[in-house]
C-alpha cells in the first residue's frame, strides 16, 4: 500500500512538471466535431436528434468500393506502402485531372494523404515559415485558421459579406496582401456557406495571385458536388502560371461517401511534393492500404454512384433553399454546391426563444440542441457571428422534421 501511495505521488508530480505547449495549448476544438459529439450523447440518452452538424454524406460507401477493400486484403494488400501513396493511387489521381478539367501533371507531382485534412497539413508545413502571412476569407472552414496558426503563420481573415454572396472580391484580396503575405487559401464550393466562385471572380483573384508573386493552396474537395447552374473550375487551369504556385487538396470523403476511409491528396510543384512526402514519412507513413486501393477503384470504376448521391443532394439543396426563408427572420444566400446551408439569425439574436435570451450564434445553437434536439453549428466558428451552417448530408425526413423544429424555436 505504501508503495503504491509513492507510486501515485511521484505520477502526480510528474504530470504537473509537465506542461502543453503554446501552440496547442492556443488550438481551437473543432466546432463541427465538438456539436456533433453533444448530439451523440443525447442519442446516448435516448433522444430523439436530428442532427445536421456534420459534413459528412449519409450514403453507404458504393459497393463496388468495398469489394475492392476485400479484394485488396484477399490479394495481401495489407504491408506498408510507399509513405506518399501507391502507384496506382496516384495514376488514378493523374488521370482524373487530365480528363476532367485538362491539368497535365506527374505522379511524383501527387501525395497521397491520411484525408484532405492531413493533406492540408503537409502543404502548410512544407511551405511555411514562421510570421508568414495567409489569407482565408471567412467564412471559413473551423479548421483552416488552426492548421495555419499550428505552422506558426499568421492567418489574415478578410470579411465577406452575404449580401456579396460570402465571396472575396479581387479588390479585397489585393488590399489584404502586404509584404509578409505567402498564400490564399481558398474554397470553392464553399464550406460553410456553398456558395462558389465564377470563372470570372476567380480569373480576378488569379490576376492578384500572379501580380504579387503568391503561392494558393486551393481546397477543391467539393468538386464534384455542384448544383445546375453552375460551374466548377478548377483554380490551376486559370492561367498557366498558375500549376506552379498552386497546391490542389482534393479525397475521396464527400463525392464518394468515404469520410472514414481517409485518404485525400495534393497535387503540387514536384519539389514541394517532394518535400511533402518526407514529411508524411516522418509523422504517420502512409495512409492505409486497403484504403488506398479503395480509392482507385473510387477513382476509376463507374461514376454512377456520384450522379445518383448529387441527384439526391440537388433534391435537399432545392427543399432547404426554399424552406429557409419561409421562417420568420431567416434568410440564406444561393447554394452552389457542397452540402451546406448557411443561415442568417441576426434579427433573432437578443431575442428570448425556449426561455432563454439568445445573444449569439453558439447559444442559438446550444438551445437549439437543447431544446429542440437540432444539431446546428455556430457561425462564429467559421469567423462570421450570426450565422448558423446546417449540413443538408441528411434525408428528406430528417431535414423536413429538423427545419419544422427550427421554426418552432425561433417562433
Amino acid at each position: 500500500m505504501f508503495i503504491d501511495s509513492v507510486t501515485n505521488i511521484i505520477q502526480e508530480f510528474a504530470f504537473f512538471m509537465i506542461s502543453i505547449s503554446n501552440v496547442v495549448g492556443a488550438l481551437e476544438p473543432s466546432a463541427t466535431l465538438a456539436m456533433s459529439a453533444k448530439a451523440k450523447e443525447l442519442k446516448a440518452a435516448g433522444k430523439t436528434v436530428y442532427d445536421l452538424s456534420v459534413g459528412e454524406p449519409d450514403f453507404v460507401t458504393p459497393s463496388h468500393i468495398c469489394d475492392a477493400a476485400v479484394a485488396a486484403m484477399k490479394a495481401g494488400h495489407t504491408k506498408y506502402t510507399l509513405a506518399s501513396g501507391i502507384p496506382e493511387l496516384k495514376a488514378a489521381v493523374v488521370e482524373k485531372y487530365k480528363s476532367d478539367y485538362g491539368l497535365d501533371y506527374a505522379a511524383n507531382q501527387v501525395v497521397v494523404a491520411n484525408g484532405a485534412k492531413h493533406a492540408l497539413h503537409n502543404a502548410f508545413f512544407s511551405t511555411l515559415n514562421a510570421g508568414d502571412e495567409v489569407i482565408i476569407p471567412a467564412p471559413y472552414w473551423v479548421s483552416y485558421a488552426e492548421l495555419v496558426k499550428l505552422s506558426g503563420a499568421v492567418p489574415v481573415i478578410v470579411q465577406t459579406d452575404e449580401a456579396d454572396g460570402f465571396k472575396m472580391t479581387a479588390k479585397q484580396f489585393r488590399d489584404a496582401v502586404t509584404p509578409k503575405t505567402k498564400m490564399l487559401l481558398l474554397c470553392s464550393p464553399s464550406n460553410p456557406t456553398g456558395v462558389m466562385y465564377s470563372r470570372d471572380e476567380l480569373k480576378a483573384i488569379a490576376d492578384v495571385v500572379i501580380e504579387r508573386d503568391l503561392f494558393v493552396v486551393a481546397d477543391e474537395i467539393y468538386d464534384k458536388l455542384v448544383y445546375p447552374g453552375n460551374t466548377f473550375t478548377s483554380f490551376p487551369t486559370l492561367d498557366q502560371k498558375l500549376p506552379e504556385r498552386t497546391i490542389v487538396v482534393n479525397g475521396v470523403s464527400k463525392t464518394y461517401a468515404m469520410t472514414g476511409w481517409r485518404i485525400g491528396w495534393t497535387l503540387a510543384p514536384a519539389p514541394i511534393s517532394k518535400k511533402m512526402g518526407e514529411l508524411q514519412s516522418q509523422e504517420t507513413s502512409n495512409p492505409c492500404s486497403i484504403s488506398q486501393y479503395a480509392a482507385v477503384a473510387a477513382l476509376r470504376g463507374d461514376q454512377k454512384c456520384v450522379d445518383e448521391m448529387l441527384t439526391e443532394f440537388t433534391n435537399r439543396k432545392e427543399f432547404v433553399s426554399q424552406r429557409i426563408p419561409k421562417i420568420k427572420g431567416l434568410s440564406c444566400p444561393a447554394i452552389g454546391g457542397a452540402f451546406y446551408a448557411f443561415f442568417n439569425i441576426k434579427q433573432h439574436l437578443g431575442r428570448t426563444l425556449c426561455g432563454t435570451k439568445i445573444d449569439n450564434s453558439e447559444q442559438f445553437c446550444l438551445e437549439l440542441l437543447s431544446k429542440k434536439c437540432v444539431a446546428t453549428v455556430m457561425g462564429s466558428s467559421f469567423g462570421c457571428e450570426g450565422f448558423v451552417r446546417a449540413s443538408f448530408a441528411a434525408d428528406m425526413k430528417m431535414l423536413t422534421t429538423a427545419f419544422d423544429l427550427i421554426e418552432e424555436f425561433v417562433g
